[in-house]
C-alpha cells in the first residue's frame, strides 16, 4: 500500500501514528512532502527505510510552497471548505501551482508503484493526485480520504475550478468523508452540478465513471492515549499546573487547538467571560487555560486572529482578575502530546467549540485521558464532526450562542459525579468502538473489494 500525504512523514501527531500502523501491517511506501523548502523542487524523492516501510520524501521549491501550499491549499481550499468564503482568495497562479505540484508528485511516485499496489491519498492538498496517476497509466486501486469538511454544493461552486476538482474526485475508486453530512453534501454536488446518480449501496455514476463514496469517521488510538496520560511526563505536567494555577479546590477548564479561525476560539473566550458574568459563584473558583499552537503565522488572517484573541483575553482578565486570581491563561505555543494528556486528565471541563471541523480528535483525546472514577465533562460544538459520536455524553452547544455555551460550562462545573461517570462511560465506549484501527481497516477493506489482493500499500 502507498499512503500519500502533503505533510512531513515524521509528524508525531495521533493521525500520523495511526496511519503508520496501516503501513506496518503489510509494508509499503509513505510518499509526500518532506516538510523542507528548497530553491527548486526536487526531481526525485529521498528514500528512507524503517522496518518494512519506505519513506519517499519530496522537497518543495520556494515558489511551489508559496503557490501550492500557502496559497491554493490554505488560502483557497481551507477557508472555502470551512464555510469562510469571505476569507478565501482565488488566484489563478496558486491554482496552477497546485496542479503542477500534484502532477510532479504523480510523476515521482509512479516509478515506485507496482501494478497491483493500493494507493491511499489523504486530504485537500492532494485532490488531483489520483487522476494524475490514472493519466500516467496506473490501474490499481486508488482511494481518497478528506480529513476536513466537504462544504455544501452552493459553497463549493464558489471555487472557480470546482468542476476540475470534481473530476479529480471522480477518478478515485473510493472517496471517504468524515461524516454523513459531508457525504450527503458531496452527493448533492454530484447530482445537481453533474447530473450524476447515487445508487442505494453508495455507488456513484457520473461522467462515465462508476465509484463509491462513504462516511468513515476517523478515531484515535485510544489505548495509546490512555497510556500517554499515565506517563511520568504527563503526571509532572499536571502537577506543575496544579501548583501554579489551582489553589485549593479551584477547577480547570481547558481548550487546545491550532490558532485557526475554524476553531471558534474567540467565541469560546466570550462564553467563558459570560460564565463569569452570569454565574458569579465561579469567581476565583475556576481557571480557563486556552492553548493555541501557532499556525500559518505569515498569513494576514492568522495574524489578525492572534491579535483579536490576545486582545479579548486581556479584556476578560482586566474585568475579572483579582490580586490572587487570573481567570484566563492564553498560551500561544506548542506542547508535547504527553503534557496535554496530563492537562486533560487534570481538568474538569474540556471545551471544544469549532465553528466547523472535519472530526476534531482533541475531543476524543480529552475523553480518553479522563480518570474513570472522577471524569471531567466535555462541552462540544455541534459543528464538530465528533458531535454525533459523542452526543450521548457530551454537552452539545452552538458556539455562536454565547449564553447557552456559558450555561453548559456552569452545568459541567456543577455536575454530580454519578452523572459525569455515566456520560464518560458512554463516550469512552463510543471512541473505543470507532478507533483509528477500525477506521483504516474499514476504509481499506471497502477500497479493496473487487480489487486484486495487494502485497504492498502506498500512502500519500
Amino acid at each position: 500500500m502507498t499512503q500519500i500525504t502533503a505533510k512531513k512523514a515524521a509528524s508525531a501527531g495521533g493521525l500520523a501514528v495511526g496511519l503508520h500502523a496501516a503501513l506496518k501491517d503489510k509494508g509499503g511506501i509513505w510518499f509526500g512532502w518532506s516538510g523542507d523548502i528548497a530553491e527548486s523542487g526536487a526531481e526525485k524523492p529521498r528514500l528512507q527505510r524503517s522496518g518494512n516501510v519506505t519513506y519517499a520524501l519530496v522537497d518543495l521549491g520556494r515558489e511551489e510552497y508559496e503557490g501550492y501550499y500557502e496559497g491554493f491549499a490554505n488560502r483557497s481550499l481551507w477557508p472555502l471548505f470551512h464555510y469562510r468564503v469571505d476569507l478565501a482568495s482565488f488566484e489563478h497562479d496558486w491554482y496552477d501551482a497546485y496542479r503542477a505540484v500534484n502532477r510532479r508528485f504523480a510523476r515521482l511516485l509512479m516509478p515506485l508503484l507496482k501494478p497491483d499496489d493500493t494507493v491511499w491519498v489523504h486530504d485537500y492538498h492532494l485532490i488531483p493526485l489520483g487522476r494524475e496517476l490514472r493519466r500516467l497509466g496506473f490501474e490499481g486501486a486508488v482511494g481518497f480520504f478528506l480529513h476536513i469538511p466537504f462544504p455544501a454544493s452552493e459553497i463549493f461552486v464558489s471555487l472557480p475550478w470546482d468542476h476540475e476538482l470534481g473530476q479529480d474526485l471522480f477518478a478515485y475508486d473510493l472517496v471517504g468523508f468524515q461524516t454523513p453530512t459531508d457525504l450527503r453534501q458531496f452527493q448533492d454536488y454530484v447530482r445537481h452540478e453533474w447530473g450524476g446518480e447515487i445508487e442505494d449501496d453508495g455507488t456513484i455514476r457520473v461522467q462515465g465513471r462508476r465509484f463509491k463514496a462513504g462516511a468513515y469517521p476517523i478515531g484515535i488510538d485510544v489505548d495509546d492515549f490512555v497510556a500517554m496520560g499515565r506517563t511520568l511526563e504527563a503526571q509532572r505536567g499536571a502537577e506543575r499546573l496544579r501548583r501554579a494555577l489551582l489553589n485549593g479546590n479551584r477547577k480547570l477548564i481547558i481548550g487546545v487547538d491550532r490558532l485557526d479561525y475554524s476553531k471558534g476560539i474567540l467565541e469560546r473566550l466570550r462564553a467563558f467571560g459570560q460564565l463569569l458574568d452570569d454565574f458569579p459563584e465561579h469567581e476565583k473558583g475556576v481557571t480557563f487555560i486556552q492553548i493555541s499552537a501557532p499556525s500559518r503565522e505569515n498569513v494576514q488572517e492568522y495574524q489578525d486572529l492572534r491579535h483579536q484573541v490576545e486582545t479579548l483575553s486581556g479584556h476578560i482578565n482586566g474585568i475579572h482578575s483579582e490580586a490572587d486570581w487570573v481567570p484566563l491563561h492564553y498560551i500561544n505555543r506548542n506542547h508535547p502530546r504527553r503534557t496535554l494528556a496530563g492537562f486533560f486528565h487534570f481538568s474538569q471541563i474540556g471545551l471544544v467549540t469549532p465553528l466547523r471541523d472535519g472530526m476534531n480528535l482533541v475531543a476524543e483525546e480529552y475523553v480518553a485521558a479522563q480518570n474513570p472514577d472522577d471524569p471531567g465533562v466535555l462541552v462540544l460544538s455541534r459543528f464538530a464532526g465528533a458531535a454525533p459520536l459523542l452526543a450521548d455524553g457530551a454537552l452539545i452547544v452552538n458556539p455562536h450562542d454565547t449564553r447557552s455555551t456559558a450555561l453548559a460550562l456552569h452545568q459541567g462545573l456543577t455536575m454530580p459525579q454519578a452523572e459525569r461517570k455515566e456520560r464518560w462511560r458512554s463516550m469512552f465506549a463510543a471512541i473505543k468502538a470507532n478507533d483509528i484501527a477500525s477506521w483504516r481497516m474499514k476504509f481499506l477493506s471497502d477500497l479493496q473489494k473487487g480489487q486484486i489482493s495487494t502485497s504492498e500499500a502506498v500512502m500519500t
